[in-house]
C-alpha cells in the first residue's frame, strides 16, 4: 500500500477498495516504527478525525481527488492542534492559533494530515543537521544526509512514510533534498503559493512546494497549492498571472521539438563524475523523446552564492528579530534585566548556524555596510535574472543539469565547515534569487564516501509560470525510466 502512487492511492479511496482510516492507520504504524527521525510531532487521535470526515465526504460522493490521502507538513508551517517548531528550540513547545493556507488548503480538499516533519533549523541549512531535534538520516543510506533544509519532507517520500509533503526552498529546500532522497519536488515562481503561516526566514526567496514519488503527484498537490492570498503582501494576483489552473493538464503532452538548455557552467570543475554520468543520461533519454540539446552559458552562476548569502541573511536577521522571549516561545530562566533577557534568550534558544546567519545579515545592514554589500547583491541578483532571461529569450525552452555537485555526503562531514555546506547550493541559488520554478526528479545513483547507494537528481527549470510544462517534461521522462519508483532496502 505505501509504495503506491497519490494517483493510485486516490483511485483506491474513491472506488472504496480501502478507507481513509486504514490508510492513516498503516502510515502512522510506519512512522512509529521507523528509525529516520524524519517526524516531530504526531497525534493519531486527530489524525484518524480527519481520516474519518474524509471518509464521509467519500461516502457523500462530495470528495475531492485528494480526500482521505495522507499528507505530512514540513514544520516551518503553522498548524492549528499541532506543534509548531521549526526544527528550534525556541519555538520548542509553540502551538499556532491558526493554520498557515498551505495547510488549510489542503485540509479543505480532505487531505489527512499526518504530522509534521523535521528539518534544519529555520529552513536554514543543506543538510537537515541543524535541527534542534536531530538530524534526519536519509532512507538510502542512514549514514548520508537527507538534504535540506526540507530533509525530513524528502525523507518522508523516500521512507514511503507519507505519500505526500509539503516543504519549502529558499536557496534549493526542496530541489536538494528531493535530489539526495530520490524523490520528486517542484518550486514554483516566486509568489504562486503563498507564504501565510509559513515561518519566515528570507522573505524575498522563500517559497512553498510540494515533494511526491511523481511529477503526477506534484501536478496534483500544485493544483491545491497554488493561487492568490490576501493575506500574504508578496502573493502574485491573477493578473499578475497567478490563476488557478490543472497542472495535470499538459502531462501527456509529447516533447518533441523541446529545446534544453545545458549551462557550461554547471559542468565544470567541482562536479562529481558520478553525477555527470548520471545527469548526461537522463540527457539522452530526452533527445530520444524528441528534444535537442543547446549549449548555453548562465556566466553569473558563481556570483549566486556571495549574493544569496548577503541577501538571505540579511533578510533572516529582520525576520527572526521577532524572537525574543517576549510575546511567544523560549524564554531564558535567569535574567538580571530586560536586554539580559533578549541576549540570554535569543543565545539559548537559536542554534549556531541560526545566530551565525542572523550576525552575519545584521553586519551587512548595518549602516556603512548597507550600500556595499545589501545593494550591490541585489545588483547582481539582477544581472543573474537577466541571465535567465537571456536563455530563455531566443536559446531554449528549458534549462537542465545537476542538482547538487556531488550525491549526499556523510552526516556529521560537513558539520563544522559552513562554506562547504554553502558550495553544495551553487546550481540551485540561482534559480530562487531570479524567482524561477524549478524541480528535481531522480535519474539514477552515484556511490557515497562509504560506497553506498545514493540517488542523484537532475535539475529542470523553467521561466515564470512554466510550472506545467516542468511537470509534463518530468513526466514524459519517467513514463520511460523507473528510477522515481525504486525505494530503499527494506522499505
Amino acid at each position: 500500500m505505501h509504495n503506491k502512487t497519490i494517483k493510485e492511492l486516490s483511485a483506491l479511496l474513491q472506488s472504496k477498495q480501502v478507507s481513509s482510516v486504514e490508510l492513516a492507520t498503516h502510515y502512522l504504524d510506519r512512522i512509529e516504527a521507523s528509525s529516520h527521525n524524519a517526524f516531530l510531532h504526531l497525534d493519531r487521535e486527530r489524525t484518524l478525525a480527519q481520516a474519518s470526515a474524509a471518509d464521509a465526504r467519500i461516502a457523500a460522493g462530495s470528495a475531492g481527488p485528494l480526500t482521505g490521502v495522507p499528507i505530512a507538513h514540513k514544520d516551518i508551517f503553522v498548524t492549528r492542534g499541532w506543534r509548531t517548531t521549526a526544527g528550534s528550540k525556541m519555538l520548542a513547545n509553540y502551538e499556532s492559533p491558526f493554520d498557515a493556507t498551505v495547510v488549510d488548503r489542503f485540509a479543505k480538499a480532505g487531505m489527512v494530515t499526518l504530522g509534521k516533519v523535521n528539518l534544519d533549523e529555520f529552513a536554514m541549512g543543506s543538510a537537515n543537521e541543524n535541527s534542534a531535534f536531530g538530524p534526519v538520516k536519509n532512507p538510502w543510506d542512514p549514514l548520508a544526509v537527507p538534504g535540506g533544509s526540507s530533509g525530513g519532507s524528502a525523507a518522508a517520500i523516500a521512507a514511503r512514510l507519507a505519500p505526500a509533503a509539503t516543504a519549502t526552498d529558499t536557496g534549493g529546500s526542496i530541489r536538494q533534498p528531493a535530489a539526495f532522497c530520490g524523490v520528486t519536488g517542484i518550486k514554483p515562481t516566486y509568489g504562486r503559493v503563498s507564504r501565510f503561516g509559513m515561518i519566515a526566514f528570507a522573505s524575498s526567496l522563500d517559497q512553498g512546494g510540494p515533494i511526491a514519488q511523481t511529477a503526477e503527484d506534484c501536478a496534483l498537490l500544485l493544483n491545491e497549492m497554488i493561487g492568490f492570498d490576501e493575506r500574504d503582501s508578496t502573493s502574485l494576483t491573477a493578473e499578475q498571472g497567478n490563476v488557478v489552473e490543472d497542472f495535470s493538464r499538459d502531462l501527456n503532452k509529447p516533447l518533441n521539438g523541446l529545446r534544453i538548455g545545458v549551462p557550461k557552467e554547471y559542468f565544470g570543475e567541482g562536479l562529481a563524475s558520478d553525477v555527470e554520468s548520471a545527469v548526461r543520461a537522463a540527457l539522452d533519454q530526452f533527445v530520444k523523446l524528441g528534444a535537442s540539446l543547446v549549449e548555453i552559458s548562465l556566466p553569473k552562476t558563481a556570483l549566486s552564492i556571495p549574493t544569496y548569502y548577503i541577501i538571505a541573511p540579511a533578510e533572516a536577521s529582520s525576520n527572526l528579530s521577532r524572537f525574543d522571549g517576549v510575546r511567544y516561545g523560549h524564554r531564558a530562566s535567569e535574567y538580571k534585566d530586560l536586554q539580559d533577557m533578549y541576549r540570554k534568550t535569543r543565545a539559548e534558544g537559536f542554534g549556531r548556524e541560526v545566530q551565525r546567519r542572523i550576525m552575519v545579515g545584521t553586519y551587512v545592514l548595518c549602516h556603512g555596510y548597507y550600500d556595499a554589500y545589501y545593494v550591490q547583491a541585489q545588483k547582481i541578483r539582477r544581472l543573474i535574472a537577466d541571465d535567465f532571461q537571456a536563455a530563455f529569450a531566443d536559446k531554449c525552452d528549458v534549462i537542465m543539469g545537476p542538482v547538487a555537485p556531488t550525491v549526499a555526503w556523510d552526516l556529521g562531514s560537513k558539520a563544522n565547515d559552513p562554506v562547504a555546506n554553502y558550495l553544495a547550493d551553487i546550481f540551485t541559488l540561482s534559480t530562487s534569487l531570479a524567482g524561477l520554478p524549478g524541480m528535481s526528479i531522480p535519474v539514477g545513483f552515484g556511490q557515497g564516501e562509504k560506497n553506498g547507494k545514493r540517488p542523484v537528481g537532475l535539475q529542470i527549470i523553467g521561466n515564470y509560470f512554466a510550472e506545467a510544462k516542468l511537470l509534463n517534461i518530468a513526466h514524459q521522462y519517467q513514463q520511460v525510466t523507473d528510477w522515481h519508483t525504486r525505494a530503499p532496502e527494506g522499505v
